[in-house]
């Protein structure tokens, strides 16, 4: 019985002290591309269900190649705009910048303004 409390206890022991790891940011590595992405395609976005938003599509490197990664619906985040994934010229090498959720600067805490978690600069589906 004391073995299985002493165990218990590292256990619980090792997950507090694993918690602020897990917290962390994630990491990422950007590898520069000596080519440019191909112009963004025109894509009819489908009306979004209610709840949801358009995260649009975006080109990803994949080996020796860019491939197209379609665009989706996601669950909104009230006061948060999803900025889409992008590249970006750094020298002579692209560098894709993941898309990601940030502060709408135009929410008033859901009062009836705006700030609905859509995507920036495109459509609202």
């Amino acid at each position: 019985m004391r073995l299985k409390k002493s165990l218990l206890a590292l256990l619980i022991a090792g997950g507090a002290a694993a918690a602020p790891a897990l917290a962390q940011p994630r990491v990422s590595v950007s590898i520069g591309i000596p080519l440019p992405p191909p112009p963004v395609p025109v894509v009819v976005v489908p009306p979004a269900p209610p709840g949801y938003v358009w995260v649009p599509g975006y080109w990803a490197w994949h080996h020796d190649h860019y491939i197209w990664i379609g665009g989706r619906h996601v669950v909104e985040r009230p006061g948060y705009v999803w900025a889409p994934d992008r590249w970006e010229r750094r020298g002579e090498r692209w560098h894709r910048v993941e898309g990601s959720w940030e502060r709408d600067r135009n929410w008033d805490g859901g009062r009836g303004g705006s700030g609905k978690g859509h995507g920036k600069g495109h459509g609202r589906g």
